[in-house]
């Protein structure tokens, strides 16, 4: 391809290996994404994600289960609590009074697992929604499409909307596992009363062996109830590491829309469509030289394809954006290089964001070459 330039020394990536790779978040901002302000798309904003930020995730976390598939939690069989005949005594008083306490934490228990359920299929669903509207903007991207599609726009919409879903549903787990952990709270405080009823004085027999009981009861009631706060944090691990991974894809299909084609759809890149060989860089080369000798130069495909083999080797690393103008001329001539040469790096630096480049890892700069023949841009790894 006339005009481009590309050397690197990595395999070429899947589609979404470079939102994977630097680990995005969700996009808080896609002003312009579908076209300039005279021709603009818009998108509903994104809301909030879940608390808590994960590391950049190398691999595709698993999903939420499919919908219909009878999402639940682990069997939570709430333990029966054995009645008791009243003593009589001050010690039975406190037996029943405690005897009160755990049964309300058993009925809590059953409202709690039943709620994860209710949770968990509510995730489902958002998810296979999400799946379903990712797949149908894919399949029309794979076979061609027109630029800024409003169709695929209104397609990626419902996406976004139901991994907002998601995020509300991160949060009620978050909820509901504080509920959770309160409760563990108050199931030790009675195992700790029970044991000190024990060595008060003034009960009898049969107080002492109602005691023993309700102190095994209480344990099994632990084990209930730390198994399903387990559960609980897995969920809100798991449905976090996916929100935050697909935030990413979405980042990258926005821009695949925007230009109306699939970044990555190619099988293969080769040597001859990039007008170089894809070789290792060499100290202080550039990953990217982008020749601007013409207008309406095509360089996106191949740039993503660049960063993607960089980041594959070096999954944390930064990228320098330099705007390259000639020498040649007069002064004013190389005035108006210098100023085309800024404006077509910060053409390259919105598409690297768009391709999902966190922002934080990307520098720009500016210099003369008295060897270049037409404004450059040149993309350095750092």
């Amino acid at each position: 391809m006339r005009g481009f330039q590309a050397k690197t020394g990595l395999g070429t990536g899947l589609f979404l290996a470079l939102a994977l790779t630097v680990g995005l978040s969700a996009c808080s901002d896609i002003d312009n994404m579908f076209g300039d302000d005279s021709d603009q798309v818009d998108l509903a904003a994104p809301t909030a994600n879940a608390p808590g930020t994960p590391a950049p995730v190398a691999a595709a976390p698993a999903a939420p289960p499919a919908a219909g598939a009878g999402a639940s939690v682990a069997t939570i069989t709430p333990v029966a609590i054995a009645p008791g005949t009243d003593t009589g005594t001050a010690v039975n008083k406190t037996i029943q009074s405690l005897r009160s306490q755990l049964e309300g934490l058993e009925g809590k228990l059953t409202t709690d697992s039943q709620q994860l359920a209710n949770l968990r299929n509510t995730a489902a669903t958002a998810a296979t929604a999400y799946q379903e509207s990712k797949a149908r903007i894919t399949a029309r991207l794979q076979i061609g499409t027109t630029k800024g599609n409003p169709e695929l726009v209104s397609e990626w919409n419902n996406a976004q909307a139901s991994l907002d879903s998601l995020s509300a549903n991160i949060n009620a787990l978050n909820t509901l596992g504080t509920e959770i952990a309160g409760d563990s709270s108050t199931a030790h405080f009675v195992q700790d009363q029970i044991g000190a009823t024990f060595n008060v004085s003034g009960a009898v027999d049969e107080d002492h062996r109602q005691l023993s009981l309700l102190q095994d009861e209480t344990s099994q009631t632990l084990v209930l109830i730390d198994r399903l706060l387990t559960e609980v944090s897995s969920d809100v691990q798991r449905q976090t590491a996916y929100v935050a991974s697909e935030r990413g894809g979405l980042t990258t299909l926005a821009s695949a829309i925007k230009n109306g084609e699939l970044y990555g759809g190619l099988p293969g890149i080769s040597a001859a469509a990039a007008g170089g060989s894809f070789q290792l860089a060499g100290a202080g080369s550039p990953l990217v030289t982008i020749r601007f000798d013409r207008s309406n130069v095509d360089y996106q495909q191949m740039l993503y394809a660049a960063l993607n083999q960089a980041l594959q080797s070096r999954p944390n690393a930064g990228f320098e954006v330099v705007a390259v103008a000639p020498t040649r001329g007069s002064a004013a001539s190389v005035q108006i290089a210098q100023t085309a040469a800024e404006r077509h790096a910060q053409e390259v630096m919105r598409s690297m964001t768009d391709m999902g480049v966190p922002a934080a890892r990307l520098s720009i700069a500016s210099a003369t070459d008295p060897a270049a023949t037409a404004s450059e841009v040149r993309v350095f790894v750092r």
